[in-house]
């Protein structure tokens, strides 16, 4: 083991132990369970092949629907969700379907995200205050209007703070490059709120074992039911398009081994199968941790391995100094970190060259802020297909004059039905008095609206005057 994982990850255990806490919280599951998730993801998907660099762990991006499977389901039936969503991953990555998911529409991917950081914006500033939040995403959003009122001033000045020393810590780059912003955040709301005696919503501690609740049987025949059966694979379809997503990102940063798509699915869904087992969060890869630890200057899996160690240790000697923590501390941590999941920058580049694809990504983020993630996705994807459908079936008619030889007439590009009116309008414009030949060579594609439509034209204008057709290589 080289010292440079060793040291790398140290730096990965401080980052993701303030994050495994606030998802879990987020998430309306114990603390420790977030913890389990990320010992599961160092220990077990961190030894298998995939992706050498990137790190597992509990994510922001499935907080709002964990969220909602237990509050439908129950907690009970978290390891049940999680197991078989990580049984769905291993079937994927077995059938070498990882590859396919980078044919996923980016503009879906970032709507998703956005999506996802909007709600848990708009979720974790209730928790900023000491404040339940409304249940539906709506709801939320329309809560924000009279949270000032409802909020306790010390919670909202802690997870202000947070959030500050979030922003701030970065530009000074010696404190910067020794801690990462999560640490200091998360330690100088915990000291204020000792230091000033504040009387603030602070995270409740369990035993490691006790949190550990392994699904039932009564629980795993749960998963004949439709609804169930539902969730699970979009925990599945989810966690997998994020950890592959993830990895591609994480392939940009480092000039070592690529990742083997079809390996990190598996390895991801070996992980969640066993966070199932344990009753844990469903665990995705994380672009923070996995940034922090190439930029750590990790050079292989030791790091990600000795992080889930490292998370394993403190657990289990000082669970105590989790009790310390405040809420609103990390309500603040996941509020910056679901900033980041919304793409303003992108947006600018998408905007001018790209209007459709934004279109694409706001309606999904809409639509996941309206409904749930599931039904936003599926709506986004739907979306992009026939995004795409129309972007794909352009046809022009051009016509030329060639004097007393009569009239060319050409098609070209690709003719569906989405552009048979468009199609027809041209052809009827043909003046009905000129010799007519038809080139259909340019046609990249061509339906059975349109062929039998360019087919009726011609038996038309053969009354009148003879159309040659040209028929399409």
């Amino acid at each position: 083991m080289r010292k440079a994982d060793l040291s790398a990850s140290l730096v990965v255990f401080l980052v993701a132990l303030p994050l495994c806490v606030g998802v879990a919280i987020a998430s309306g599951v114990p603390a420790e369970l977030g913890l389990v998730t990320g010992i599961v993801g160092g220990l077990v998907a961190g030894l298998l092949p995939g992706s050498s660099l990137q790190v597992s762990g509990p994510a922001a991006g499935l907080t709002v629907l964990v969220y909602e499977a237990v509050q439908t389901y129950g907690l009970p039936a978290l390891g049940v969700l999680v197991l078989g969503a990580g049984l769905v991953q291993l079937a994927l990555g077995v059938l070498r379907l990882g590859r396919w998911f980078r044919a996923v529409s980016v503009a879906v991917v970032q709507g998703m995200l956005a999506g996802i950081g909007l709600v848990l914006i708009a979720g974790q500033v209730y928790a900023m205050g000491d404040v339940s939040a409304p249940a539906s995403g709506p709801g939320k959003i329309a809560g924000l209007f009279s949270l000032p009122g409802a909020a306790d001033p010390a919670a909202l000045a802690v997870g202000g703070a947070t959030v500050a020393v979030l922003l701030l810590w970065p530009r000074w780059r010696r404190g910067a490059r020794v801690l990462p912003a999560p640490l200091p955040a998360v330690a100088l709301a915990s000291a204020a709120t000792g230091l000033f005696d504040l009387s603030v919503r602070r995270v409740t501690v369990r035993g490691l074992l006790d949190s550990v609740q392994p699904p039932s049987l009564a629980e795993l025949g749960r998963l004949t039911e439709v609804g169930v059966f539902g969730t699970v694979l979009a925990f599945a379809l989810i966690a997998s398009a994020e950890s592959l997503f993830s990895a591609a990102a994480v392939d940009r940063l480092h000039r070592g081994p690529r990742t083997d798509y079809d390996r990190e699915l598996i390895a991801q869904g070996a992980g969640n199968a066993v966070c199932g087992a344990l009753g844990a969060l469903p665990m995705t890869a994380v672009i923070v941790r996995s940034a922090a630890n190439v930029q750590a200057g990790a050079r292989t899996k030791a790091s990600r391995v000795l992080h889930g160690v490292w998370l394993l240790v403190f657990t289990a000697v000082v669970p105590g100094v989790l009790g310390i923590i405040p809420v609103a501390a990390l309500a603040g941590l996941l509020v910056h970190a679901g900033c980041k999941l919304v793409p303003v920058r992108e947006l600018r580049g998408l905007w001018r060259g790209h209007r459709g694809e934004v279109v694409v990504l706001g309606v999904t983020a809409v639509a996941i802020v309206a409904g749930n993630l599931f039904e936003g996705v599926l709506v986004g994807l739907a979306l992009a297909v026939a995004k795409t459908a129309w972007d794909i079936s352009h046809v022009q008619v051009e016509t030329e004059d060639r004097g007393a030889a009569g009239m060319v007439v050409r098609v070209v590009g690709n003719a569906t039905f989405l552009r048979l009116p468009k199609l027809l309008d041209a052809l009827e414009a043909v003046p009905h008095d000129r010799d007519v030949r038809l080139e259909l060579g340019g046609l990249r594609h061509v339906d059975h609206a349109c062929a039998a439509a360019l087919e009726r034209w011609a038996a038309a204008r053969d009354h009148e005057r003879v159309a040659t057709i040209t028929s399409t290589s």
